[in-house]
């Protein structure tokens, strides 16, 4: 029996993590892990769009900064799935919580960081003893432009983003000899729910292309990513921000 060759994207359900789920199995044929952490419908729509296209997929419900919860879904999915081998993991699941810190509540800083910084730890440890093992995987951060540059109203979210882009950098020279890269790729402005309350038209000016990105165009960089072509790059950063920063 053949080896089927899976990623999980965490926060799957919607937005950029719908997106990087059906190009990485429609440009690599990967079966994909659907993380979401409440939206049932719209992670079996997801699903189901994946199945149409020829490939498996597996259903994942736990919230990422859930430590256990994260370890007994992935032990579910390979004993589910004991020919599979796990090569691609995109840490996308996010939230915000926007506020200037002088009026921030404690919890939203927490959830935030939590959310996104030891997300990534808690999903990333959960499977990165495999691909040591196997020695080789592919490991892609959903950051931003906040993490990069900060941005008013979002010290929560900066703090969060810039601390998984010191991890990704660390990361990477930890597990390189082993075949594993780990790069981030951090997003400007993209339509998504996340962005339908801003001003857009006022932000659209602040962009030298004069629009904001899609969630495909952010799904295309982590397809390259997870590509052949880009095993010789590691502990990058790449931006997709229409110019707005470098």
């Amino acid at each position: 029996m053949s080896t089927v060759k899976w990623a999980l994207v965490t926060g799957a359900s919607r937005g950029i993590g719908r997106a990087i789920a059906l190009d990485l199995a429609r440009v690599h044929g990967l079966s994909i892990i659907v993380n979401y952490a409440s939206n049932e419908a719209a992670a079996r729509e997801v699903a189901d769009l994946l199945r149409a296209s020829g490939v498996e997929s597996h259903l994942a419900a736990f919230d990422v900064r859930d430590a256990d919860a994260v370890t007994a879904a992935v032990a579910e999915w390979r004993t589910a799935h004991p020919e599979a081998r796990l090569e691609v993991l995109v840490n996308n699941a996010g939230i915000t919580r926007d506020n200037l810190l002088v009026f921030m509540k404690p919890e939203d800083w927490h959830d935030v960081v939590d959310t996104h910084l030891n997300g990534f730890f808690n999903v990333t440890t959960a499977v990165l003893q495999g691909f040591v093992r196997q020695r080789g995987g592919r490991i892609i951060n959903v950051v931003s432009l906040s993490g990069a540059k900060g941005v008013p109203g979002q010290a929560n979210y900066s703090a969060a983003k810039a601390g998984v882009i010191g991890a990704t950098r660390s990361l990477a020279q930890e597990v390189a000899k082993r075949g594993i890269t780990v790069n981030a790729v951090a997003p400007g402005f993209i339509e998504s729910d996340m962005t339908k309350d801003l001003p857009v038209d006022q932000l659209k000016a602040l962009v030298p292309v004069g629009r904001f990105g899609t969630p495909e165009e952010v799904a295309s960089v982590v397809s390259f990513l997870a590509s052949p072509g880009a095993a010789y790059i590691t502990g990058e950063v790449i931006h997709v921000n229409g110019g707005l920063h470098s």
